[in-house]
C-alpha cells in the first residue's frame, strides 16, 4: 500500500470521496467483473482472518473465496479507519470485455435504480477515487496469489482494471463483524411473474422452466432443485414456508436461521412486492424483449436477476436488515439480446414451459402446476442450494 496521507477522506470534488492510502484492506471475494475487499479497523489486525466468506457482487458470475496464508493488503501501520467507512465494502473493477465505466454504472445507478426503491431497501454505491497505485499493488497481489496456488485457476488471468480511477463503497450485507449477533440469508428472487411471451396454456413459470431445462442437459449430472419465485409473492404462508427451504444460511453467519421465522419475514414482505410491482411495470423480455441487435440497457433483465440479503438478528426483537443487490443495469451488447432472444424461443419450442412429458418430482415444483398440492416432496428441504434463485454457504 501506499504511504499514508490522511486517516480521513478527502472530498476531490463536493460530492467525491477519496480513499486515503494506508487504510487496511482484507481480500472478501471476486466474480467475473470485480473483486470486494473489506476495510478492518487496525484492532483487528493481530486478529488471525478466519472469517473471510463469499460476497455477492453485483456480478453476474458467482463469487469465489480465496483461503489466504497472507494478505499483502494488510500494512503494519495502522490508520484509524474513517467513520464513513464503518459498514461499507469496496468494490473493484476488473478489466472486462464490456469495460464499463464505474462514473457510467454509478450515474445509471442513480438516474434508474434509485428512484424505483427506498434507500434502505437497495445496497448502496458511492463512487470514491483510488490512490494512483492501488490498483498495480492489489493486482501484484492477484499474481502472487496465482503463483502460490491460493486463487482459483478459474480467476486466473483476470486483473483490476488499470484505466479504472474509482471505486465503488458498498453497503455491507455481511455478518463478519459480529457472526453470532445475526445470519445472512442471500438469493436470487429471478422473476417473480410469467414470462409475458410464455404460452397460455403454460404450467410452469419462466424461473422452474429454464432449471428443468439445464436440468434436463445435464441428465447423468446432479441436478437442481430449487424454489418457485412466484412462491415468494403467494398469499399462502405455506407458498412461501416452501420457497424458504430452499434458502440456504450464506456464508459468515453463525447457526442456522429458522425457516419458518424467514417464511414469516418474507411472506407480504414490501420489499418484494416492490420488486414485485416494479417487474410488473417493466415488462419488456422474453420476446418482447431488445431487438437481437440492441446494445441498449435493459432494466426490465436487470430487476429478473437482482439479489435479495436479509440480515436476520439473533434477537427476534431486532430489526431485520433487506436490501436489493446486483443492480447494474444489464445491457444488450455483446450479443446478449441475442441470447435473451434465443433462450426464450428454446424454452417455448422445447416446451420446457410444459410439465407434460415430466417425473413426478419436476412436475409439481412449480407454483403454476395444479396438482402441486398432492406432491409430498413439499418442504423437505433437500434442494442442493445453488440453483436458480438460490445462493448458499
Amino acid at each position: 500500500m501506499p504511504g499514508r496521507l490522511s486517516p480521513l477522506p478527502r472530498m476531490t470534488k463536493p460530492s467525491l470521496l477519496e480513499l486515503p492510502p494506508g487504510v487496511q484492506l482484507v481480500y472478501l471475494a471476486e466474480g467475473g467483473a470485480n473483486v470486494i475487499y473489506r476495510f478492518v479497523p487496525s484492532s483487528h489486525l493481530a486478529v488471525e482472518d478466519e472469517s473471510r466468506q463469499p460476497f455477492s457482487s453485483s456480478s453476474s458470475s458467482s463469487t469465489t473465496k480465496i483461503p489466504h496464508d497472507r494478505d499483502p493488503l494488510i500494512e503494519n501501520s495502522a490508520v484509524p479507519l474513517p467513520a464513513i467507512f464503518k459498514g461499507k465494502l469496496l468494490r473493484l473493477r476488473k478489466q472486462t470485455a464490456s469495460d464499463l465505466p464505474y462514473k457510467e454504472i454509478v450515474a445509471n445507478f442513480n438516474t434508474k435504480i434509485r428512484p424505483l426503491f427506498p434507500a434502505n431497501e437497495l445496497v448502496d454505491q458511492t463512487l470514491i477515487r483510488l490512490p494512483t497505485d492501488l490498483i498495480p499493488h492489489c493486482n501484484e497481489s492477484l499474481r502472487a496469489e496465482e503463483r502460490d496456488g491460493s486463487r482459483p485457476a478459474k480467476r486466473h488471468g483476470s486483473y483490476l482494471c488499470l484505466s479504472e480511477p474509482f471505486g465503488l463503497l458498498i453497503t455491507d450485507m455481511t455478518v463478519l463483524n459480529d457472526p453470532s449477533a445475526a445470519t445472512l440469508a442471500e438469493f436470487k428472487p429471478k422473476w417473480l411473474l410469467q414470462s409475458p411471451s410464455a404460452p397460455a396454456s403454460a404450467d410452469r413459470c419462466r424461473t422452474c422452466a429454464l432449471r428443468e431445462m439445464k436440468n434436463r442437459s445435464a441428465r447423468g449430472g446432479k441436478e437442481v432443485r430449487s424454489f418457485c419465485p412466484l412462491d415468494l409473492v403467494s398469499e399462502r404462508f405455506e407458498d412461501v414456508l416452501r420457497a424458504a427451504t430452499f434458502v440456504r444460511r450464506a456464508g459468515g453467519g453463525g447457526s442456522e436461521y429458522d425457516r419458518v421465522r424467514l417464511a414469516k419475514i418474507l411472506f407480504r414482505n414490501p420489499t418484494l412486492r416492490n420488486l414485485l410491482s416494479k417487474q410488473k411495470s417493466f415488462r419488456e423480455v422474453g420476446l418482447l424483449g431488445p431487438e437481437v441487435l440492441s446494445r441498449e440497457n435493459s432494466l426490465d433483465m436487470t430487476l429478473r436477476d437482482c439479489t435479495m440479503f436479509v440480515k436476520i438478528p439473533r434477537d427476534e426483537l431486532s430489526p431485520v436488515e433487506i436490501r436489493l443487490g446486483d443492480l447494474d443495469l444489464k445491457t444488450g451488447a455483446g450479443g446478449k439480446a441475442q441470447y435473451w432472444r434465443d433462450l426464450e424461443h428454446q424454452l417455448i419450442d422445447g416446451g420446457w414451459y410444459s410439465t407434460a412429458g415430466s417425473d413426478d418430482s419436476q412436475k409439481h415444483e412449480c407454483a403454476l402446476s395444479l396438482s402441486r398440492d398432492e406432491f409430498k416432496g413439499n418442504g423437505n428441504g433437500n434442494g442442493n442450494g445453488n440453483g436458480n434463485g438460490v445462493r448458499s454457504g
